[in-house]
């Protein structure tokens, strides 16, 4: 247990992963324990924020809140005796913060944010407002905190905190945009109601904003006649990837790049959605710029090319600059490459085993004579070939099977019609019916430009498809449209 809780030796990750054994099975620590912890984080945050000497809070209630949220919100600002309720701002956040400024002299304001936040990328714990924004000081206490790390934290001192949490909720943000985390669902055979385990029991904090999707009116809810579930919708949007490909030769069409349309096949087979896909060329600058973009806009990056020894390698050298580490020798990756070159290991080759300091983990498999390469959520693929593509996405769906890799979901359907109406004559109907079933992607394209028009319809629900299809041939003379069957990899 810990011995010593002097903020000088122990930091708050490494208490709160201590204390994260004892949440999953209920176990309840002593009163003298409780107190040392308490004692230790005031001291903590005394220490490292000394310079803001009387703590003001401010809430902004805005109509698109959880009043769940709203209400503890207010509950827990006027239950804290060293913080004073400013005000209460009925704008947005931005407008909001600006008129504060303006009438009060405020120089810092404490911050939530952790890394994995959307708008965490390039903060620090003491970090200036972004361009565009008034200016003032971002104090983030806990930005070194994991999802397991504020849980352990306030499960431990018994802090107050939203009942939607209790609920199934993991991410909560507007009523727009907040669902429930499927990933909790409790199976229910008996009734249609779904229920759902509590937050602190989400085993992923990875998917902790697996329920930011979107929420559907009830007028559109009504028109999906099947009963489809606010999960079911869920599990269609909520979580996506990028694809990022390194490499001059695939940006200037020397190759083509084979890689990257069986890599997001294989993406969209275990039912995530491709967020965005990109090229970019042999140069660190450029690899750490689009990976720290796509690795806070998507819950997972896939990126292959520019791994070696040659100069123009710059993948893993991007993937550290992006989150601001270095590379730095790993003996036991080298181990592997020594096996595999032999004694060529040297030099230039030997530099391959050069890794993102503190970042890295390797995925062994048996079938795999190298270790993949993840970075917290940046899967680097050394794939040359689709064989050897092939058999580092099996090996990755066996580790996600046995040790929760990432999640597999339900797999998209696919349904197509033809049709020798005009993009005119369908334009509007199509856009109703994008509507009318939001839970579908609804697509078009031509393979010729005078040839007929193909509509895609896909969706974790074959039914939903066949629904939407039926929608749209309804809206027209029978016999304009007609079904075919297209063997897409992904149906």
């Amino acid at each position: 247990m810990i011995e010593d809780s002097r903020p000088s030796t122990i930091t708050p990750s490494m208490l709160l992963r201590e204390l994260w054994l004892y949440i999953p099975l209920k176990r309840s620590l002593s009163a003298s324990m409780v107190e040392k912890i308490r004692l230790f984080y005031s001291t903590y945050f005394e220490l490292h924020f000394s310079c803001i000497k009387r703590k003001k809070a401010v809430l902004w209630m805005d109509s698109r809140n959880f009043l769940f949220e709203q209400y503890i919100l207010r509950a827990l600002l006027l239950s804290l005796k060293s913080t004073h309720l400013l005000m209460i701002w009925q704008p947005n956040f931005k407008s909001g913060l600006e008129s504060l400024l303006k009438s009060r002299p405020i120089r810092a304001i404490f911050l939530g944010v952790r890394i994995g936040d959307p708008t965490a990328v390039g903060q620090e714990q003491f970090s200036p407002s972004s361009p565009g924004w008034p200016p003032f000081m971002r104090v983030n206490p806990i930005l070194d905190w994991s999802y397991r790390d504020v849980w352990a934290f306030l499960l431990t001192c018994k802090v107050q905190y939203c009942s939607l949490y209790d609920h199934g909720y993991t991410s909560i943000g507007s009523i727009h945009d907040t669902l429930p985390n499927a990933l909790l669902c409790i199976s229910n055979s008996t009734g249609n109601k779904e229920k759902f385990r509590p937050a602190y029991l989400l085993s992923d904090g990875r998917t902790e904003r697996a329920g930011r999707a979107k929420r559907f009116s009830p007028s559109v809810r009504n028109s999906m006649s099947n009963g489809t579930s606010n999960v079911d919708l869920q599990k269609q949007s909520m979580l996506t990837a990028s694809v990022i490909a390194v490499g001059d030769e695939i940006l200037f069409g020397t190759v083509e790049d084979r890689l990257g349309l069986s890599l997001r096949r294989k993406v969209h087979s275990i039912g995530w959605s491709i967020s965005h896909t990109s090229i970019v060329r042999n140069d660190i600058d450029s690899v750490a710029e689009e990976v720290e973009l796509r690795r806070s806009s998507s819950e997972m990056v896939f990126i292959y090319g520019g791994v070696g020894p040659l100069f123009s390698d710059a993948t893993l050298g991007g993937i550290a600059k992006a989150f601001g580490v270095r590379l730095a020798p790993d003996e036991e990756f080298e181990e592997y490459l020594r096996h595999l070159i032999g004694e060529h290991c040297t030099g230039d080759r030997n530099e391959m085993a050069q890794l993102p300091e503190g970042i890295t983990e390797l995925l062994h498999h048996e079938k795999l004579p190298v270790p993949l390469v993840k970075c917290h959520n940046v899967i680097v693929l050394t794939a040359t070939n689709l064989t050897e593509l092939d058999l580092q996405w099996d090996c990755l769906i066996e580790l996600t099977r046995t040790g929760d890799l990432f999640p597999l979901l339900e797999p998209y359907k696919s349904k197509h019609l033809i049709t020798k109406l005009s993009d005119v004559e369908i334009a509007p109907s199509l856009a109703k019916l994008c509507l009318e079933f939001p839970d579908i992607d609804i697509g078009c394209y031509r393979e010729a430009r005078s040839g007929p028009i193909i509509i895609s319809f896909k969706g974790k629900n074959e039914e939903r498809n066949q629904l939407a299809a039926e929608a749209l041939s309804k809206k027209f003379q029978p016999g304009a449209f007609t079904n075919i069957n297209l063997n897409s990899p992904e149906t």
